[in-house]
Formats: C-alpha cells, sequence, structure tokens
C-alpha cells in the first residue's frame, strides 16, 4: 500500500555501499526497499570510509539513494538543508564521529529525529565504561525516538536511567530475497557471521565439535576476520565473505543453519540477529543457542531448534526425520512472512512517527532520493 502522504526520511548510518564485514548494510537495505515501496523518500548518507569504499556491492535500485561525504564539515555543509528539513532523521550506531553528528543533527533537523540502535547491548555497555564513540549520556533524550534493535527489559533501562523514548525495532527480512528455491543440499549445517571473539565459543561447542565428532558430516562457516591460527577440521568448509546476492542460495544448500549470539546480546536478551529471519525466509529449520526471549520471535521446538550442546546438534543432524525436518524450516517462514518482513517494520516505524509528530509536508523536499523524478 502506498502512503497518502509520503515522508522525507534522512538517514545517517554506518554503510549501504558494502556488506562486507559489515552487518549494518542488509538491515538498511531491507528496510530502505519497504520504505521506498511504500511511498516514502529516502535519502542515505554515509561516511566514505576506504575499506566499504573498496569492497562495494550496492544493490542497483538503492545506489540513487547514497550520497557519501568526507568528513563532518562536509555533511554539515552539503546536507544541511537536507537534514533540516525532512520529516525524519535517523542516525544509526557506529556512525563515525557520531556524537558530533547526532548533536549537529538535533541543533538543525525541524522533523522528528530519530537514533537507530543495531547494537543496542553493546551500546549501553560502552555507554556504562564511556567507551562509547557514536553516542553520549546528554544526546540520548534528545532524540524523539530510541529504535532499539533489542527490546524486553533493555527497554525500561534505556528509558528509567537515560530518558529515552525507547521502542523496540528489530531486524527484519526481505521476502523478495530471502525464499526457498531449489538446489542441491551440500551441508547438513552451516553458519554466516563476522568472527567475533564473544561467539567464537559457541561455534567451537555447536559446529566445529560436532564436526569432528561426526567425520562424515558436511559443515560450512562463512564469514571474514577468522584468524588464521583456527584449526577447523577437514570437514569444515569455509568461506571468506558471501555478498547478500548470494546469502538464499547459501541457507538453501543447507539441512540446517546455525546461529549463535554475542555476549551482550545473550546477557540482554530479546536481540534476534537479521540472519534468524533470513534463513527462516528461506524455510532452512534454525539450530540457535539459547538467549532470553527468543520464544518471542519463535516457538522453541516448532519453528527453531534450541542448542545446549554438541549431543544435541549431533542428535538432529543424524535422527531427526525429515518430514520433521522440513516441518520446522516452513514453520520458522510462515512466522516470520507473518511478523518479521521489511515492510512490518517500514509499517511500525510510520506508527512511532506518528505518535510524536502529526504528519505534514516538508518546506523543501529532500534531493537525490531514489524515487523523486527530479534527480
Amino acid at each position: 500500500m502506498t502512503m497518502a502522504r509520503p515522508l522525507d526520511i534522512v538517514v545517517l548510518g554506518l554503510a549501504l555501499r558494502s556488506s562486507w564485514g559489515n552487518g549494518h548494510a542488509t538491515t538498511y537495505r531491507a528496510l530502505l526497499r519497504a520504505l521506498l515501496q511504500r511511498g516514502h523518500r529516502v535519502l542515505f548518507l554515509e561516511r566514505d570510509l576506504p575499506w566499504y569504499a573498496d569492497n562495494q556491492d550496492t544493490p542497483d535500485d538503492l545506489a540513487g539513494c547514497i550520497s557519501t561525504y568526507r568528513s563532518v564539515d562536509a555533511l554539515m555543509d552539503r546536507h544541511r538543508d537536507h537534514v533540516a528539513f525532512a520529516d525524519l532523521v535517523i542516525v544509526g550506531s557506529y556512525v563515525p564521529e557520531g556524537i558530533e553528528v547526532g548533536r549537529w543533527v538535533q541543533a538543525v533537523a525541524h522533523g522528528t529525529t530519530a537514533f537507530y540502535d543495531i547494537d543496542t547491548p553493546v551500546t549501553l555497555a560502552k555507554l556504562v565504561r564511556d567507551e562509547c564513540d557514536y553516542l553520549e549520556p546528554e544526546l540520548v533524550p534528545g532524540y524523539g525516538l530510541y529504535l532499539s534493535f533489542t527490546g524486553g527489559p533493555m527497554l525500561q533501562t534505556l528509558r528509567q536511567r537515560y530518558g529515552a523514548n525507547a521502542l523496540p525495532f528489530y531486524c527484519a527480512v526481505d521476502p523478495q530475497r530471502y525464499a526457498p528455491e531449489s538446489a542441491p543440499i551440500r551441508f547438513d549445517l552451516g553458519y554466516m557471521g563476522t568472527y567475533s571473539d564473544d561467539r567464537q565459543p559457541a561455534l567451537e561447542r555447536l559446529l566445529v565439535q560436532p564436526a569432528r565428532e561426526w567425520a562424515r558430516g558436511r559443515f560450512v562457516v562463512a564469514g571474514p576476520q577468522y584468524p588464521p591460527h583456527i584449526a577447523w577440521p577437514d570437514n569444515v568448509a569455509r568461506v571468506e565473505h558471501l555478498g547478500p546476492a548470494e546469502h538464499r542460495r547459501f541457507y538453501n544448500e543447507q539441512r540446517f543453519t546455525l546461529n549463535v549470539t554475542r555476549t551482550d546480546m545473550v546477557a540482554a536478551g530479546f536481540s534476534p540477529s537479521v540472519r534468524l529471519f533470513e534463513a527462516a525466509a528461506c524455510g532452512t529449520p534454525i539450530i540457535s543457542d539459547s538467549w532470553p526471549g527468543i520464544e518471542e520471535f519463535f516457538v522453541p521446538g516448532r519453528e527453531i531448534l534450541i542448542a545446549r550442546g554438541a549431543e544435541e546438534v549431533l542428535h538432529w543432524l543424524r535422527d531427526m526425520p525429515e518430514r520433521e525436518r522440513c516441518s520446522i524450516g516452513a514453520a520458522g517462514r510462515r512466522r516470520v512472512l507473518a511478523e518479521h518482513t521489511a515492510e512490518h517494520r517500514a509499517k511500525t516505524l510510520e506508527r512511532y512517527v506518528d505518535r510524536i509528530a502529526p504528519r505534514r509536508h516538508s518546506v523543501r523536499s529532500t534531493r537525490s532520493v531514489c524515487n523523486d523524478s527530479a534527480t
């Protein structure tokens, strides 16, 4: 459905051009597509960093939405009017010099401002240690909305300790890009994610150990930045990087896929990874580590499998009847399509904005946006 009164939206995020080592990219891409399909005008501003500039995989349909800037001064000079007259300005977590950017946005924006935290537990841990370089406590209540990747009790912490108008805003999936397809099954269990020290023990316990104990099994780990000293079993294939265009095939080539969660997010709970929704949308049964609130998103045993150790994983891989395996995958897909698509999130964002600011036509429309015929 197209909105009767579209919004002009400016997003200042980590990076949209590259998904290399950047889990934010697929989340932003899905959300922006849904907003555009609903008739909104979107401009995504990102810092021109060499790492992302050298590893671009920008989808053609979003290329026209992106504008880069080389410094905060350049951002302020070139995009002041875009920010000032937008209906909604979103600043994301991990934006370079995000504190300075946030102060400027709050000072010049006439519309609703929002902080989109795709890393809420990490952000709060950094704030407590006074180590956060993209958000400071004084900025939090200045944002009209605090869109949190994490729900549950952490929302109360944000509200009570920092004065945030904190609301859950989970990751989501684009069902046009993640769906079942006919592909030969190559792996019994796979995992996709950038290396992190705190996720590695769970990956070792739930994938590497089962691989060692089941030599006939076929396993795969995809993602960058894994240290060269890790000794992978011979039956674990390694893929350095998979662009988003390859994710669908990757999930469809697995009998089961593994989800493991960072320590801060396990402790906070209610922090579903975008990979959960993407794999489920493909109809691939998910084996996940356990964390508080997971049952809010998938029914354990029916829509997802919760593993505590290698023995459980091996039981499912070797002994689960094929009919039951397919049933779990299909149930997970139905849940995602009913509640966790990017269109669901776009509608949620519209409701949030409506609560705190009446709809209005911008004094000046944003420029250089995907669906602006003047660009």
